[in-house]
């Protein structure tokens, strides 16, 4: 019951990242979006930044369960590549958006900080090895470039979608990338 009560405080702290920004967030307001009596979430996280501690681990740990490679598809063609990268796009600007905002806030607002900033570039890093084997999978020729390459333009596409146009379609510009760096 207490893991579930903590665990409602972190998501909540996501939705308030999210939705208001860094500046927002409060344990107050945490309690209030996770429906839980004032002062819950600080018995949990002492300070402020307890919580964005906390806020930056519950997001890699459901990203991890999230796009866990075991439970994934084998990607192995070029075609599964592109379909992978728009499914991916799709659940996180979707399903997933406000975590993915979230997370966007938390890279800005941290970047300089090596403690709370460095488990968020710690996870990038493994999405990108990640991202890198199936690159080497499916044959694309350099792949240390090629991932960067197409991780920079999921991240573009993300915040194009998440903050100026919700509808767009994602197809053409990722399938154009995948298909040009496997030509190359």
């Amino acid at each position: 019951m207490a893991a579930a009560t903590r665990e409602r405080a972190l998501d909540a702290a996501v939705e308030v990242l999210g939705a208001d920004g860094v500046r927002a967030l409060s344990h107050a307001r945490v309690d209030r979006r996770a429906g839980l009596p004032p002062g819950s979430t600080s018995n949990w996280f002492r300070t402020r930044r307890a919580l964005l501690a906390g806020v930056v681990d519950r997001i890699a740990e459901q990203e991890r369960t999230d796009f866990d490679g075991a439970t994934m598809p084998e990607i192995t063609s070029v075609d599964e590549l592109v379909d992978g990268l728009c499914a991916m796009t799709e659940v996180q600007t979707g399903r997933f958006s406000a975590r993915t905002r979230a997370r966007y806030v938390l890279f800005l607002e941290l970047a300089d900080d090596p403690e709370l900033g460095g488990p968020l570039r710690q996870q990038r890093h493994a999405f990108e090895r990640w991202t890198e084997r199936i690159v080497v999978a499916v044959g694309i020729p350099d792949p240390v470039p090629a991932t960067r390459a197409l991780m920079g333009l999921c991240d573009g596409l993300l915040l194009h979608r998440l903050t100026v146009d919700p509808g767009l379609d994602l197809r053409p510009a990722i399938e154009r990338a995948v298909r040009a760096l496997a030509a190359s």
